[in-house]
C-alpha cells in the first residue's frame, strides 16, 4: 500500500474496539510497546517528499490515510498536530483521510483558518458497536467538515446507521472484521444490514475484510490468511459505489485541477479480488509482492520506528 501517512505512532486504548488492537499486537512482535507515542522521523513529512525529478512522490488526486497506527486527535500528539495540518494545507491537491475514536476533541484541534472545512480533508469516526456509533456519529455530524465517513471496524456487534445516513452528510461507510490475538467474530448478517442501510441512501459501502473469525449462516469460519479474508469480502458482493464523493482539488496557486491532471489508480490481477479496491490507491508497482524469500514490514508500520 502506498496510501499511508503516519506522522506519529502509538496510541492509548479508549474503547471496546481497542481491546485487540492490531498496532499493539504488531508492535509486540517487534519487542515494542504500542502505548509508547512518538513523532515519526523522516516519515513525518512524507506528503511533501519529492523524487529526484522534483515531482512529489504523492501525486495529485491520491488519497492518504492518516495515522493508521495512532489517532490524529490523540492528546499526546497536540504538540505536533499544527505542523501536520500545515503539511496538508500545502497539498490541496491530495485527499487526506482522517480516522478518529475521539471526535469530541476535534473542534478544539482545528486550525484557526478552518472555516467550514478544507476541501481535501475527510473526517471519519470508528464505530465498532451501536454504543460507539450513537456516541460518535452525532458529534461527527455537528463538525465542520466537507467530507465525512464512518468506519465500523473491528465490527464486534450489530450497528445501525440508518438515522445518521439520512442526514446526507456521510459519504461512505467502511466495514471490517477483527484480526490477530483474541479476534472476535464478525457476523455476515451485521455486514449485510449495514450494507442495506447504505444502499437505501446510496452511500458507498466497502466491506474491506471478513476478519479472522467470520460467522455466516450460523457457521464460524476461521480465516487466518489476510489476503483470503479480503478476497472473501470481495466475493460476498456487499461492497458498492454509491453517490460519488466530489473533491474540488486545486494546486498551490488555487487553480482547479482537471481530471486529466489527477492520479488514477491502476490495479494488478490480485487487486481485482481485494475488498479494499474501492478505496485503494491501486498498485504502486514497488515489487514487494513479487520479491522472493523476503519478509516485509507491513506498509502501515514502514516508517514509524525511525525516531531520528
Amino acid at each position: 500500500m502506498h496510501d499511508i501517512w503516519n506522522p506519529w505512532h502509538g496510541c492509548r486504548k479508549c474503547s471496546e474496539g481497542c481491546e485487540n488492537c492490531y498496532m499493539y499486537f504488531l508492535d509486540g512482535l517487534r519487542g515494542r510497546n504500542g502505548s509508547e507515542i512518538y513523532r515519526t522521523g523522516a516519515g513525518f513529512r512524507y506528503p511533501l517528499s519529492k523524487e529526484r525529478s522534483g515531482a512529489y512522490k504523492v501525486k495529485s488526486g491520491e488519497t492518504l490515510r492518516v495515522c493508521m497506527t495512532s489517532d490524529f486527535f490523540l492528546e499526546d500528539a497536540d504538540p505536533w498536530r499544527a505542523e501536520a495540518w500545515d503539511i496538508m494545507y500545502q497539498r490541496p491537491d491530495v485527499k487526506f483521510f482522517l480516522l478518529t475514536k475521539r471526535p469530541g476533541r476535534v473542534a478544539e484541534c482545528l486550525p484557526p483558518d478552518w472555516g467550514d472545512g478544507w476541501e481535501n480533508i475527510s473526517l471519519n469516526v470508528t464505530c465498532e458497536n451501536q454504543t460507539r456509533a450513537d456516541e460518535r456519529v452525532p458529534v461527527l455530524l455537528d463538525l465542520p467538515f466537507r467530507h465525512k465517513g464512518v468506519m465500523c471496524a473491528p465490527l464486534i456487534g450489530p450497528v445501525s446507521l440508518a438515522d445518521y445516513l439520512r442526514s446526507g452528510q456521510i459519504e461512505q461507510v467502511l466495514c471490517d472484521g477483527e484480526n490477530y490475538g483474541g479476534a472476535r467474530p464478525c457476523h455476515f448478517d451485521w455486514v449485510k444490514h449495514l450494507r442495506d442501510e447504505c444502499f437505501a441512501q446510496q452511500v458507498t459501502f466497502v466491506f474491506c475484510s471478513t476478519g479472522r473469525r467470520f460467522v455466516k449462516d450460523g457457521r464460524l469460519y476461521c480465516i487466518e490468511d489476510g489476503a483470503v479474508q479480503s478476497q472473501q469480502a470481495a466475493l460476498s458482493g456487499m461492497s458498492f459505489q454509491g453517490k460519488p464523493a466530489v473533491y474540488h482539488l486545486h494546486d498551490t496557486w488555487g487553480n482547479p485541477l482537471a481530471d486529466n491532471e489527477l492520479y488514477h489508480p491502476s490495479y494488478i490481477a490480485r487487486c481485482q479480488k481485494c475488498g479494499m479496491k474501492l478505496i485503494c490507491n491501486g498498485c504502486s508497482d514497488c515489487g514487494r509482492c513479487t520479491a522472493s524469500g523476503k519478509k516485509h514490514v507491513p506498509a502501515y508500520l514502514a516508517d514509524e520506528h525511525d525516531k531520528s
